[in-house]
């Protein structure tokens, strides 16, 4: 049978565990020269950003956000435990703003590629940092 009343080492003990650094990779990446179709084709893009999240082995906390802009642009975000998978199109300029923040630099280059492949861009430029640890 467990000790129903912590001590004050215990207490010490989870506090530190819960306060431990995490470092979480951020990606941002531009993917330029993507068919203006595709851009403005919400179910398409919200199944990416399942499927990246996947990709980078993060579970999802629901469905997809999605605004779709008078102009036809949409901008989308799916929250994950305890990152995100978001993006902005503009497809009057064949671009798709990508941002992503995974557990680790595998995973979130794992995400971005998902849209690498599907999107078809012809320039990708991104940048990877490493945010929140020591």
């Amino acid at each position: 049978m467990a000790d129903p009343q912590p001590t004050l080492t215990s207490i010490r003990a989870s506090a530190r565990r819960v306060n431990d650094p995490v470092s979480i990779s951020h990606v941002s990446a531009d993917l330029a020269g993507v068919g203006s179709g595709p851009l403005r084709d919400e179910r398409l893009l919200s199944g990416l950003l399942i499927a990246a999240a996947g990709a980078a082995g993060l579970a999802t906390i629901g469905t997809p956000m999605v605004r779709v802009a008078p102009a036809g642009g949409i901008s989308a975000l799916l929250l994950l435990d305890p990152c995100h998978v978001s993006l902005h199109t503009l497809p009057d300029r064949g671009l798709v703003l990508v941002d992503v923040l995974a557990r680790d630099p595998a995973g979130a280059a794992k995400a971005l590629d998902v849209f690498v492949r599907r999107l078809a861009p012809t320039t990708v430029t991104s940048e990877t940092r490493t945010r929140g640890g020591a």
